[in-house]
């Protein structure tokens, strides 16, 4: 007689985890460029370029990702360390967007070094969740299971994006901070707190929760 095998509770940290991450990433995204032009006093096609550059390089850190869980640290272990980078990156142009007294050059930097680590986390980690989430199942015993994992997965991250979309640029827009008419901090502070909680909830359970 076969077992009948549990859903295994591992995976909700492992969903709740990249969907901090989408939300935080797609957040800081979605109004970039406004606090290039507005706050840091870049040109337009100055704005853009960076913001791409950006991209290129969060779409390029999945390769690093991959060799290095692959090769050196294995998926958990890279996910927990790359999440950590990725929430450095968050917290430090969040706190850019709010050391004011400085000059602007070195408010910039600060900026430019967030978003690399960020690319870094954002990216490095994209190859990995979802592979690790699979080896969470039994197969074949638990093919139904994976398949509703799936779903459920790429439902999270499509929702972290979409309600980052909405909610930070009206974080940005309809709070006023630092004497600005706008909130800048805010909208950059809440998806690095969100990436903190996910990265406490995935260490929570240790590396022997996970399979």
């Amino acid at each position: 007689m076969s077992t009948i095998l549990k859903y295994p509770k591992s995976v909700w940290y492992i969903i709740g985890n990249e969907f901090c991450e989408r939300f935080s990433y797609y957040g800081l995204k979605a109004i970039l460029v406004l606090f290039f032009t507005t706050i840091q006093e870049y040109d337009h096609d100055t704005s853009t370029i960076i913001f791409h550059m950006f991209l290129v390089c969060t779409y390029l850190s999945p390769l690093f990702g991959a060799i290095i869980a692959d090769s050196y640290w294995g998926k958990y272990k890279t996910i927990f360390i790359l999440s950590i980078v990725h929430a450095i990156g968050n917290i430090l142009v969040a706190v850019a967007s709010f050391i004011i007294s400085i000059s602007l050059n070195f408010q910039r930097l600060f900026t430019i070094i967030g978003l690399l680590l960020t690319s870094i986390g954002a990216g490095g980690i994209k190859p990995c969740v979802s592979s690790f989430g699979g080896d969470q199942f039994e197969l074949p015993d638990q093919e139904d299971h994976l398949r509703k994992f799936f779903s459920v997965f790429y439902f999270t991250i499509n929702a972290g994006a979409l309600l980052s979309t909405f909610i930070t640029p009206e974080l940005r827009k309809s709070i006023q901070c630092f004497g600005k008419d706008s909130c800048f901090p805010l909208a950059f502070g809440i998806p690095a707190i969100l990436m903190l909680i996910s990265i406490v909830r995935f260490k929570k359970k240790n590396h022997s929760f996970f399979k």
